[in-house]
């Protein structure tokens, strides 16, 4: 059995510390207040029972929590008095310097927290210490000076979580939508060098990689492009292609018909798109930014943005290619093809691919068979998102999300044209509803139903969540354009003059602040005893939905800054809020005995419902959240029956905006296994282990596993493997 020290380094569990620390305190007690030597064992053989129980690793608060209850349990109030005193003269002495020890362990690579913080990056290389320790420093800053203590209090104690504060230091925000049309159109600037309008396609592929990477170390979320934008250069390098035919014949004097020219200038277009391509594909996989992992980007696939005929038609092929590229994978340093965390895709579900027969249907064909392989592309459904996304003239639109979920909400500039590239989310403020419903069941002598302290206690949360989004919004007040030039002033999101502040994009729903939420699922079952999918667990999590909504609704037209409802892709923090739930409240079941909560409105990994009742019901719950959901279905090896792959796609097309497939995707670099790598319970830890040779050494796994709508490769805290460990099929 381990436990997280104070550093957060992870170390084997040893009782006798706890047998000596009640001594210590109880030989400081008077005599007539001491406890027996039998009793002192009584309470370290309790706590280590109860240790092994939990199924995970302690920290050491947490271990001292339970001595200091069990030294109440058994009456002696004046050594439970001193074992206080003593853990608080030390907390003060620890104080004074914050950061050293965890900056330290996290060189070492023996920081358990932080080494399993991302699934997508690698705590071991320099790169990557780097980036954590600068974010342990503005940690520390952001707690200390600049956040309100209530905040801080709530975030630590996991009411809320404040995203992202090892970054929060530094005036940068969260998600972008890439205008990649105006860089490449109009020509932009990238570490002081000009980069004017590509003249081919090849090399606008190149031009959009320089500039993913530049926009990601600007800022610390996702960011999205459309091939839509880079679709006019396969036509500017036909023409090229089809010139340098023309003149190479000439040059030896043969004569061909124009439509052989033609056939020659395609065979010639097609292998560029492919380089093209692969250009895209293997820079984001490869290129690694200044915090230390691969450009978090996404990649939109969206045959209707393309009004004109022959520019759909290019861009169809473009499409085609990133599917058939992304169905062979990249390489591991095996040599082997593996399933690469990014691009992630996302994929339109229109009237001329979704049905047999239409124009289009053959590349839906070819999604399916790549999600399949490779659990990407997702699906967003233009005919439920043009629904949903209703503009002020009452037009709806379909575009993308910002990264893995984050969605703008629709917008009309002052010409009255729907706009979204160069928009962006300026942070994210998580509300733990589990917490909201334990608490209004813990309270019961303050009066009233279970669900009417429910509603009181939320709006004391959401209070709060308001002041912390605040906080973030006022950070990015009065930022210069000169912080991110590649965003402000060269075309990424705005074209500033230098020295030009960016609050006139803070206002008016321009950006967006998020409001996100998770453990709905529990939240539920506390207060009303019934599961989501059950009648009136569903009618109660809907009123709880609402009222979020409502809240941003009011801020809003307080403020002019546009507030939505989140559905936060929980990641190491699903960890987080399920070890503070047990501090707080024990072990409830169905609500705190595991080590994660749900992911916003999800249905519990581990209820059976199928693939097409979780979607119907799950649909309705993402309507309810406009800044940003995905659901998703869990289901075995596809590739041998995708006609069941389409048939799942067609349904999402009819009932849900957005929504994805998941998958197992693996690879034993020791003995070659490429089937499902397992997850088994080792000395009270879980352990990823191939079923074929034993082999348990990470660095030679290859696991890509759907974290919370995005791909995950780099391995997850203790709660989230748990969490992928009891995952149900829904199909």
């Amino acid at each position: 059995m381990k436990i997280i020290k104070r550093n957060k380094s992870e170390v084997e569990f040893d009782q006798s510390k706890i047998t000596q620390a009640v001594t210590a305190a109880n030989n400081a007690a008077r005599e007539s207040e001491r406890m027996t030597p039998k009793q002192i064992e009584r309470i370290s053989d309790s706590v280590t029972k109860q240790c092994e129980n939990m199924g995970r690793a302690l920290s050491v608060e947490e271990i001292q929590d339970l001595v200091e209850k069990q030294i109440m349990a058994h009456g002696a109030y004046e050594v439970a008095k001193l074992y206080i005193t003593y853990r608080y003269t030390r907390t003060l002495i620890r104080r004074s310097n914050t950061t050293d020890d965890t900056i330290l362990s996290l060189i070492d690579s023996n920081n358990e927290e932080i080494k399993q913080e991302n699934s997508n990056k690698n705590p071991a290389v320099n790169s990557v210490q780097r980036d954590y320790m600068a974010g342990e420093v503005s940690k520390d800053l952001t707690q200390r000076m600049l956040l309100p203590q209530d905040v801080v209090e709530a975030h630590n104690n996991g009411l809320i979580h404040f995203h992202d504060s090892d970054y929060f230091a530094q005036h940068m925000h969260n998600c972008d939508l890439v205008n990649l049309e105006d860089m490449l159109q109009n020509g932009t600037v990238i570490s002081g060098t000009m980069i004017e309008k590509p003249h081919s396609f090849s090399t606008a592929c190149n031009i959009a990689t320089q500039i993913i990477a530049q926009v990601a170390s600007n800022q610390y979320g996702g960011q999205s492009i459309s091939l839509t934008h880079l679709a006019p250069f396969v036509n500017v390098s036909r023409i090229r292609i089809e010139k340098f035919v023309r003149e190479e014949l000439e040059s030896i004097g043969a004569t061909l018909t124009d439509e052989q020219i033609s056939t020659i200038t395609e065979t010639r277009l097609k292998e560029e798109i492919q380089r093209g391509v692969q250009t895209i594909q293997y820079q984001v996989v490869t290129l690694m930014t200044t915090n230390g992992q691969a450009p978090f980007v996404t990649v939109f696939m969206y045959l209707n943005e393309a009004e004109d005929p022959a520019l759909k038609h290019d861009l169809a092929m473009i499409i085609e290619e990133v599917l058939n590229q992304r169905i062979q994978g990249v390489k591991n340093e095996s040599g082997v093809y593996v399933t690469p965390a990014f691009p992630k895709l996302i994929y339109v579900l229109e009237e001329d691919n979704v049905n047999e027969g239409t124009p289009y249907y053959y590349l839906t064909e070819l999604a399916a068979r790549c999600t399949a392989k490779r659990m990407v592309p997702d699906y967003i459904s233009e005919k439920m998102m043009l629904k949903l996304k209703i503009d002020k003239n009452g037009d709806g639109h379909c575009y993308t999300c910002m990264g893995c979920r984050s969605f703008l909400t629709p917008y009309v500039d002052e010409k009255g044209q729907p706009k979204y590239y160069g928009r962006f989310n300026q942070g994210v403020v998580t509300i733990n509803l589990v917490d909201v419903a334990c608490t209004a069941c813990e309270n019961n002598g303050e009066g009233g139903s279970k669900e009417d302290r429910f509603w009181k206690v939320l709006d004391d949360r959401l209070a709060l969540c308001h002041k912390a989004l605040r906080a973030r919004h006022e950070r990015l007040l009065g930022t210069r354009s000169d912080a991110a030039p590649i965003l402000w002033q060269y075309g990424a999101l705005a074209r500033l003059k230098k020295g030009e502040v960016i609050d006139k994009l803070l206002y008016g729903g321009y950006s967006t602040l998020s409001l996100g939420y998770a453990g709905l699922w529990e939240c539920v079952m506390e207060v009303t005893g019934k599961k989501l999918t059950e009648q009136e667990g569903a009618e109660f999590g809907l009123k709880v939905m609402k009222r979020l909504n409502d809240a941003c609704k009011e801020w809003k037209a307080a403020e002019n800054i546009d507030y939505s409802i989140y559905g936060t892709p929980l990641e190491s923090t699903t960890y987080k809020f399920a070890k503070a739930l047990q501090r707080r409240f024990g072990i409830i079941p169905g609500v705190t005995d595991k080590n994660y909560i749900t992911n916003s409105y999800h249905v519990h990994v581990t209820e059976q419902i199928d693939a097409f009742s979780k979607l119907a019901l799950e649909s309705e719950f993402q309507a309810l959240s406009p800044g940003g959901a995905i659901s998703y279905v869990e289901v075995p090896d596809m590739q041998g029956n995708i006609p069941a792959v389409m048939d799942v796609i067609k349904f999402i097309y009819d009932h849900i905006m957005y929504a994805e497939l998941n998958t197992k995707s693996d690879y034993c670099q020791v003995c070659g296994f490429d089937g499902e790598i397992q997850i088994v319970e080792e000395n009270s830890k879980l352990v990823w282990r191939c079923p074929n040779c034993g082999n348990e050494d990470q660095t030679k796994l290859n696991v890509a596993r759907r974290t919370c709508g995005y791909i995950g490769s780099q391995f997850w805290n203790q709660g989230r493997t748990q969490e992928i460990r009891d995952r149900v099929l829904h199909l």
